[in-house]
C-alpha cells in the first residue's frame, strides 16, 4: 500500500486528524525494513507504526500481513482500535489476549485475518495449537519493546520469532524509552532510529510538585492532597505493590471516594472494568501499580500522584506518561517521607503542603450500568443509546462513553437517574430480546 497525499487523505478523515505530526510524518516516509522509533507517550506512536506498516501493506484478505505485539491486554486493545480505524473495514483487524475467549478467537482466524494485535504469550499459544501461520508477514511491529523484551517475556518472544519469517519482513521497535542491547534474535542491524524523545517531551506541560508527609504512612497526605486538589479531577495513584494498591484503595473506599483498583492479582475482567469506569468518570481516581504505567490510553488525566518513589527512571518516565498527553497539561505530585532518597532524575517545580483538614470529595456524579450482550450478541453503541432514550426518556447528551465488549457493554449515565433508568428499561427488550441490565457497584 503506497503512502502519498491521495492515500493519506482517507486515514486521516477516519482518524479525525487534519494533519500529520513530524513524528509521523518521519514514519510514513522512513523506506527502511528495520526501524526504532523513540518518542514520548502521548505523542502518536500508535498512528506512527501504523503508517509505517501501510507502506509494506498486502491486498485485504491476502492472510496475515501485520503482526503486533504489545505486552498488555489495555495496550492490545488500544492498538488494535487506532489500526482498524486506520486502515478501515476492508482490512480484517483482530486483538488476542489473556482472559479473552479462546473459541472466540480461534473463529477470527478464519478467514485469516489482515492484521494481528496480540500480547506475546497469547500470540504463542495461538501458533502452539497450529492455529497459525503467517508465511506472507509484511511488518512485525514490537510496541514498548523495552518491555517487551525484558527477561520475563524474553522465552516467548524468541520462540514467536523462531516461528515469523522475518528475513522477509519489515520490523518496527517503538517505545519511549530504550534498551542497551536488542537480542540477536530480533535481525535489527542497521536499523534505522527515528529518536523523538526530546522534542515535545510532555515534561515541559506538566508540574512536578513535591509533597511532604510529616509521617512515614503517607495515607494522611495522601487524603489531604486529594481533598486540596480540584474536586472530580481524573488522577491516578501510583503504588509499587499490589498489598499497597489494596490498602491505599480500602483507605480511600472507607472515606466514600469513587476509587478504582488496578493490579496484576486482578482478573482480566476485573482490570477492564476498572480501566473503564476510569475513563467515563464513575471512578475518577485508580489506584494503581505500575501494570498501569503502560498502555492506559485515557484522555484528561490531570493527575498521576506517585504514592511510593518509582523503582527507577523508566517507571518514573512511563507512570508520567499517563497525564499530559498530546496538547495537555498534567500535574505530577510525588509524595516523600523525611530521610527518602529522591532520584537524580526527579526535578521538582515547586513544594506544596496540603490543608490537613481538607476532604476528598465522595462519589461521583457518573455511575455505569452492565448490559449483559454485546458485539457477539449483535449488540451496537447505536441500539443501546437508542434503547435508552425511547425506554429511559434520555437525552442523548446524557449517555456518556459505551464500552462494547464481546459479550456485554459498559454505559456511563447520570448517577442520579440510574435507579430510573433501571426501573422504566425492566420490562422491555433490546432488539427484540430481555437482556439483564443492572448497576456496577464501586
Amino acid at each position: 500500500m503506497e503512502i502519498n497525499q491521495q492515500t493519506l487523505g482517507p486515514v486521516l478523515q477516519r482518524m479525525g486528524f487534519d494533519s500529520l505530526t513530524p513524528m509521523q510524518l518521519k514514519a510514513a516516509e522512513a523506506d527502511t525494513r528495520r526501524l526504532q522509533l523513540i518518542a514520548p507517550t502521548g505523542t502518536g506512536k500508535t498512528f506512527a507504526f501504523t503508517l509505517a506498516a501501510m507502506r509494506n501493506m498486502a491486498a485485504p484478505g491476502s492472510g496475515v500481513s501485520v503482526i503486533v505485539i504489545a505486552p498488555s491486554r489495555e495496550l492490545v486493545i488500544q492498538v488494535a482500535e487506532v489500526m482498524r480505524r486506520a486502515f478501515g473495514p476492508e482490512y480484517k483487524t483482530v486483538a488476542f489476549y489473556g482472559g479473552h475467549s479462546m473459541t472466540d478467537e480461534k473463529n477470527a482466524l478464519s478467514p485469516a485475518p489482515d492484521i494481528i494485535v496480540a500480547t506475546p504469550g497469547r500470540l504463542l499459544d495461538h501458533f502452539k495449537r497450529g492455529q497459525l501461520d503467517a508465511p506472507g508477514l509484511k511488518t512485525l511491529v514490537i510496541d514498548e519493546y523495552d518491555k517487551c523484551l525484558e527477561l520475563g517475556f524474553e522465552g516467548e518472544m524468541r520462540r514467536i520469532c523462531s516461528r515469523l519469517p522475518l528475513k522477509n519482513a519489515a520490523i518496527v521497535l517503538t517505545s519511549a524509552t530504550r534498551i542497551a542491547e536488542i537480542p540477536p534474535y530480533l535481525p535489527m542491524k542497521d536499523s534505522v532510529i527515528i529518536d523523538m524523545a526530546g522534542e515535545g517531551s510532555p515534561r515541559s506541560r506538566m508540574e512536578v510538585v513535591e509533597v511532604p508527609s510529616f509521617d512515614r504512612d503517607k495515607l494522611a497526605t495522601l487524603t489531604s492532597l486529594l481533598g486540596s486538589i480540584e474536586k472530580g479531577a481524573r488522577s491516578i495513584i501510583f503504588v509499587n505493590h499490589r498489598e499497597s494498591a489494596e490498602r491505599v484503595w480500602n483507605h480511600l473506599r472507607k472515606l466514600g471516594v469513587a476509587a478504582g483498583l488496578y493490579h496484576g492479582g486482578l482478573d482480566q475482567d476485573q482490570r477492564a472494568t476498572a480501566v473503564d469506569l476510569f475513563t467515563n468518570g464513575t471512578t475518577p481516581v485508580l489506584v494503581a501499580t505500575d501494570l498501569a504505567a503502560r498502555g492506559l490510553d485515557v484522555e484528561q488525566v490531570e493527575n498521576v500522584i506517585h504514592y511510593h518513589l518509582p523503582v527507577d527512571e523508566q517507571a518514573w518516565t512511563h507512570r508520567n506518561g499517563r497525564t499530559a498527553r498530546v496538547d495537555a497539561r498534567g500535574t505530577v505530585y510525588v509524595i516523600v517521607t523525611e530521610g527518602e532518597n529522591i532520584p537524580e532524575y526527579i526535578d521538582f517545580d515547586r513544594q506544596y503542603i496540603p490543608d490537613s483538614d481538607a476532604r476528598p470529595k465522595a462519589g461521583s456524579a457518573v455511575a455505569t450500568l452492565y448490559v449483559a450482550a454485546g458485539k457477539k450478541e449483535k449488540i451496537s453503541r447505536g441500539d443501546i443509546v437508542g434503547f435508552l432514550i425511547k425506554n429511559a426518556q434520555l437525552e442523548s447528551a446524557e449517555i456518556g462513553r459505551i464500552a462494547l465488549r464481546d459479550h456485554s457493554a459498559l454505559v456511563a449515565v447520570p448517577a442520579e437517574k440510574a435507579a430510573m433508568i433501571l426501573k422504566a428499561v425492566e420490562p422491555c427488550k433490546l432488539k427484540g430480546k430481555k437482556i439483564k441490565i443492572s448497576r456496577v457497584k464501586v
